[in-house]
């Protein structure tokens, strides 16, 4: 995930017992020692977190959680108790898991080694809850036990063996090699770096007498997957999405036509793949704005970087009955997506907040309908009405992802691009995605309903991002800096 920085713990293995980040571990130091993977763990552990996770709903696309459970199997072994959640938040500081927003994790954890992981399975139609996942995650994906392992299904899962390796050469073009190593070494690759200079608002505050005013910046969408594909000459590309819809991140993402173009130029198969330095580099964010609010005149003033369908988003969010004027600008940076999840509303949503000068219920404009209250120990109680849940587990595993990447976004998400428009924060833990021990308790709450099903998390997303943003006095940048826990 991190392609390799040793930030993202994906690949964490056991070597004589001992967690270790495989991708930043020379093979001299491991001559001699006991290496376990996450396959080589017994089969009966295997099964018991497979089915804890399954049932927490503690796994989505499923890329980050085999090292997971290869780092709890080991602080189990330690004889760290059930329900002891301390030595969890701190184990899970070596990973990044960007779907499900921890708190279904550490509750897996309880059911994997608590007395609980004996008692029955909660009853489940594999149907619909893969109806569920794809109403949510806006692609086919796989449920069940399997996805903890990795076997969800990912984009490069089935290139074949004789594929050339296609890596960005930095320079707008492709190097390819016979193997990932050559590739990148044609290439020249420099691992990223965290930059040491402070996150700055992109666009200037429209001139105003404001009530309120609000500067979003550059927000990487942190999907664990890096962007891959392949294809044979004049075959059909493999889409990137894989096991997950990556936010919308990677539906506008370019490796499916530059596998088929360099396929059919090679003349044979042909993979493409993104470090996560490219991923950075490359990748759509979030359109930054820049708004003022006039209260007393129910008037919105934004400056967005232009971005098709941003500002018919705001409008549908904010409502008829208030005012909204956009301005539409071209800036250096990298490109922006009106894909990624609910970008131009949830800034609307929160805009609207403001204007109310509270937080309230919000409509997403797929149906499904939140609210969030923020509790006076930053904990974050969410209710949402999605029509029918179909699978509560899933349903709930999104919408804890959701509250999680939206309190993230408000308070200490961002990434550093430079004057020229380049992004300079290209490492995995410098994207301020909220650590385990910095996430606030989530309760979720989902409404029975006998509504058509409809996408729940998007609503969740825009009501926790207004509920935090009202909590914290509605301050004018984000990330605000400030804590919820």
């Amino acid at each position: 995930g991190c392609s390799p920085q040793g930030q993202c713990g994906c690949c964490t293995v056991l070597v004589d017992g001992q967690p270790r980040v495989a991708c930043v571990t020379p093979v001299r130091r491991i001559a001699g020692r006991s290496i376990t993977t996450f396959d080589g763990l017994p089969a009966a552990d295997r099964d018991r977190w497979g089915e804890a996770f399954a049932t927490c709903g503690a796994t989505q696309c499923g890329f980050c959680t085999p090292g997971i459970v290869v780092r709890l199997a080991a602080l189990e072994a330690k004889g760290i108790p059930p329900g002891e959640h301390g030595p969890v938040e701190q184990a899970l500081l070596a990973h990044l898991c960007r779907c499900t927003g921890w708190r279904t994790i550490v509750e897996a954890w309880d059911r994997a080694t608590g007395p609980v992981r004996s008692g029955p399975v909660p009853p489940r139609d594999a149907d619909r809850a893969t109806r569920r996942a794809r109403l949510e995650g806006g692609v086919d994906q796989a449920i069940g036990p399997e996805v903890a392992a990795g076997r969800g299904g990912f984009a490069d899962d089935l290139a074949p063996a004789e594929a050339l390796v296609a890596v960005p050469d930095g320079r707008g073009g492709y190097a390819v090699g016979a193997t990932l190593t050559e590739a990148r070494a044609a290439a020249g690759r420099v691992p990223g770096r965290h930059t040491t200079d402070e996150l700055r608002p992109v666009l200037a505050v429209p001139e105003g007498d404001w009530d309120i005013t609000l500067q979003t910046g550059w927000v990487e969408p942190a999907y664990l997957e890096p962007d891959a594909s392949w294809c044979w000459p004049g075959g059909t590309p493999a889409t990137p999405l894989g096991n997950g819809g990556a936010f919308g991140g990677k539906h506008t993402s370019k490796v499916q036509a530059d596998a088929r173009r360099l396929a059919d130029q090679h003349g044979r198969a042909v993979r493409v793949l993104w470090s996560r330095e490219d991923v950075v580099r490359l990748g759509p964010k979030r359109p930054p704005l820049a708004a003022g609010v006039d209260r007393r005149n129910r008037r919105v003033v934004a400056r967005v970087v232009r971005t098709p369908g941003v500002a018919d988003a705001l409008a549908a969010a904010l409502g008829p009955d208030a005012e909204l004027a956009v301005e539409e600008v071209d800036v250096a940076g990298p490109p922006t997506s009106r894909t990624l999840r609910a970008a131009g509303w949830a800034e609307g949503v929160a805009l609207r907040a403001a204007l109310d000068g509270v937080a309230g219920e919000v409509a997403s404009p797929q149906g499904g309908r939140a609210r969030a209250v923020i509790g006076p120990d930053g904990s974050l109680d969410v209710h949402v009405d999605a029509g029918m849940p179909l699978d509560e587990a899933v349903l709930r595993s999104y919408c804890m992802g959701a509250a999680h990447m939206a309190a993230g976004w408000v308070t200490s998400e961002g990434i550093v691009v430079d004057d020229d428009g380049v992004p300079v924060d290209l490492t995995i833990r410098s994207f301020g995605v909220l650590r385990a021990i910095d996430t606030p308790f989530v309760r979720v709450v989902i409404e029975p309903s006998e509504r058509d099903p409809v996408n729940g998390s998007d609503a969740v997303f825009g009501a926790v991002a207004a509920a935090v943003w009202a909590a914290q006095g509605f301050p004018p940048r984000w990330p605000t800096g400030r804590t919820l826990r």
